[in-house]
């Protein structure tokens, strides 16, 4: 096992052991994740890790918050909230994960799917962190719709929150059902028809 380089820092020492350890649990699930994959994919030392997450279960969680919310903040919830019109900006990013993503992309499945699936029923604190990524994407995708309907792209009768929580559900869906059969093209279609809800939504004209 080598020692990590001399002039890595602190922050970039966590930040692999932190990917490192995303990947793993993705490929593994948390449960089965191995420390001493994660040493070996790294080049660290088991001292150098515990530094930093002194336990498994503190870096299963920093990947939860870390890795999986921070990358849905970037791509996702961000641009929503900062968007002139962010019922575009939504309908944009479901049209790029039909068109970009490929067979590889769900040989793992959805990363934030698995572990809802795996550690929700049997572990609170993963239970309660994971819940609050879901509570946001609802959030942020609830303000889109209301936001919509005071542009007039979407119908005041809809139900904003309730028609959130459809949407969140329906997405992570969409993952299962694609994972499970290992096809992107299964995803195009779920995704599809869950971007024509969206434009369903629409006032009449």
């Amino acid at each position: 096992m080598h020692s990590p380089a001399p002039n890595m820092t602190p922050d970039l020492t966590r930040e692999k052991i932190l990917h490192a350890a995303a990947a793993e649990i993705h490929r593994q699930g948390f449960q089965a994740a191995s420390i001493a994959h994660i040493l070996a994919s790294t080049g660290l030392t088991k001292g150098a890790l515990y530094h930093h997450f002194p336990s498994k279960q503190v870096l299963g969680l920093a990947v939860v918050d870390e890795v999986i919310r921070s990358g849905l903040e970037e791509r996702l919830f961000t641009p929503l909230r900062e968007a002139n019109d962010p019922l575009d900006t939504l309908l944009a990013y479901m049209d790029r994960r039909i068109r970009d993503l490929t067979d590889d992309a769900f040989e793992l499945g959805c990363l934030l799917n698995n572990l809802v699936q795996e550690m929700s029923p049997v572990n609170e604190a993963f239970k309660t962190q994971l819940d609050q990524i879901l509570q946001t994407w609802q959030s942020v995708i609830e303000q889109t719709l209301i936001t919509g309907q005071a542009q007039n792209r979407i119908r005041q009768e809809v139900d904003c929150e309730a028609t959130a929580m459809f949407i969140v559900s329906a997405w992570e869906g969409c993952w299962g059902m694609a994972k499970n059969r290992q096809s992107a093209q299964t995803f195009r279609l779920c995704m599809a028809q869950l971007r024509q809800f969206v434009l369903s939504l629409a006032p009449a004209t």
